[in-house]
């Protein structure tokens, strides 16, 4: 077996809050990064991807556990990685060899030196005759193509890619994926390994030796397999389409663990949840998929209508995990199937719509439980938001507290469960009280 080039052991990172909890962003995490193999890391948006890989690089350090490197520990940026950003950072005052050479000449390397070596690689790259363009002159593809060289310059042993092509339109990231693969295929590119942070499920496996699929609140690994086909990989082949399904339901059912399709895999016992997370979905977004989902017989392959939608799954889960949370869909075997309640909801009229919503939500959602009975018990009817904010912040980031609170605010206010008052921040019940209080589901702890 080869030794890996960088070893995660007990990897954790967590947040100390000023009354002495901490926020767990990620849970302890073993992880190699092997010569030959190209790792990708998939995982919903904010559940720590990004923080992963620069402990990983020696950017940030764990709060516990340890990162080898060759079996030494990291102590600060190693000068074997280098990481191509999804914003390009180009320098915009430096020409596009200027901006290549920056690493080197930041490194010591002699003038001259780093001046073939620049040429050289921009060659590699496919921007030979733009080395004296501004980055302000070029595409948004040539511009991740002079991230890629200024990347590769330094000739690293492991190159790190955080969501590298999402920020470019459809048809110029699969031209610079196929091209990146060329260049790895080809062994073109002055690198060992390559690890690539990315919310795309099919790019994943396009182009990944190996993937990893994160769960959040906090991350964890919740699948790690090897993807065993030929390259290039035929996006219809029957094997293509069963990992690509495979990895939609890890996505978006959290709570159950699931056995690489043709493999023998030991179930895992579901880590509990701490309190339930909102998916960060509007209610626009949800109707729109029922309406959908009704339209087509109430039923349909996540993968097909993802592809149908041409969206990713960073945009396309949410949505689905919102209307599975609300009881309005339900997901078995990487199909999504309109429930009885999501057909209604689909075909009412827009008043109807919103008391079903409430239903749903104080049916459904704890926090939206909590303040509902909270606002129905209270002589006045209101409460402070920063109540709320002091209950999500002993299970969530800062960060992540406020896009919680966002999301609760969006679907309250929609149900007509609440209205905010901006000048006072206080959360006001929004239905006349001598109306009947609709039954409100335990709260669970």
């Amino acid at each position: 077996m080869t030794d890996p080039i960088i070893r995660a052991k007990a990897v954790e990172k967590f947040y100390l809050q000023p009354d002495g909890n901490r926020i767990e962003v990620i849970a302890p995490v073993d992880l190699d990064v092997e010569p030959g193999k190209i790792v990708a890391l998939l995982g919903p948006s904010g559940c720590g991807k990004s923080t992963l890989l620069r402990i990983l690089t020696g950017l940030s350090q764990p709060s516990s556990g340890e990162v080898l490197w060759h079996g030494q520990p990291i102590i600060s940026q190693n000068a074997g990685v280098a990481i191509v950003f999804q914003s390009f950072a180009l320098f915009p005052w430096l020409t596009v060899i200027d901006n290549v050479e920056a690493p080197l000449e930041a490194r010591g390397v002699p003038a001259l030196e780093r001046h073939k070596r620049a040429l050289r690689i921009l060659d590699t790259v496919g921007l030979d005759g733009f080395e004296s363009a501004y980055p302000k002159e070029l595409s948004g593809g040539m511009k991740q193509r002079v991230g890629f060289a200024r990347a590769l310059v330094v000739e690293p042993e492991v190159l790190f890619m955080d969501e590298p092509f999402s920020a470019l339109d459809v048809l110029t990231a699969e031209n610079l994926r196929n091209e990146l693969l060329e260049l790895w295929l080809s062994k073109k590119m002055p690198t060992s390994a390559i690890f690539i942070v990315t919310h795309n499920i099919e790019e994943a496996i396009l182009l990944a030796d190996r993937v990893i699929v994160l769960g959040r609140n906090p991350a964890r690994i919740r699948a790690d397999f090897s993807v065993e086909l030929p390259q290039p990989r035929d996006r219809k082949s029957p094997r293509f389409v069963e990992l690509v399904d495979y990895v939609y339901k890890i996505m978006t059912q959290p709570d159950l663990a699931l056995a690489l399709p043709g493999a023998q895999a030991a179930a895992q016992k579901p880590a509990r949840q701490k309190y339930q997370m909102l998916p960060h979905a509007r209610v626009g977004g949800i109707a729109g998929l029922l309406e959908l989902l009704q339209d087509r017989g109430g039923k349909e392959d996540l993968y097909r209508l993802a592809e149908d939608l041409i969206m990713d799954a960073e945009d396309l889960l949410p949505i689905i995990e919102a209307s599975v949370l609300l009881g309005f869909a339900t997901l078995t075997e990487g199909d999504v199937e309109i429930t009885p309640d999501g057909g209604r909801f689909a075909e009412a009229d827009i008043l109807s719509r919103k008391t079903l919503f409430r239903q749903a939500a104080i049916g459904h959602v704890m926090i939206l439980q909590q303040i509902d009975s909270i606002l129905h018990a209270k002589t006045d009817h209101s409460i402070s938001e920063e109540f709320f904010y002091d209950i999500l912040d002993e299970h969530f980031s800062q960060d992540e507290v406020e896009r919680q609170f966002e999301t609760a605010m969006n679907w309250g206010r929609y149900a007509e469960i609440f209205d905010f008052d901006r000048e006072s921040h206080r959360l006001v019940l929004a239905e006349p009280v001598s109306e009947p209080h609709p039954p409100t589901a335990p709260v669970q702890p």
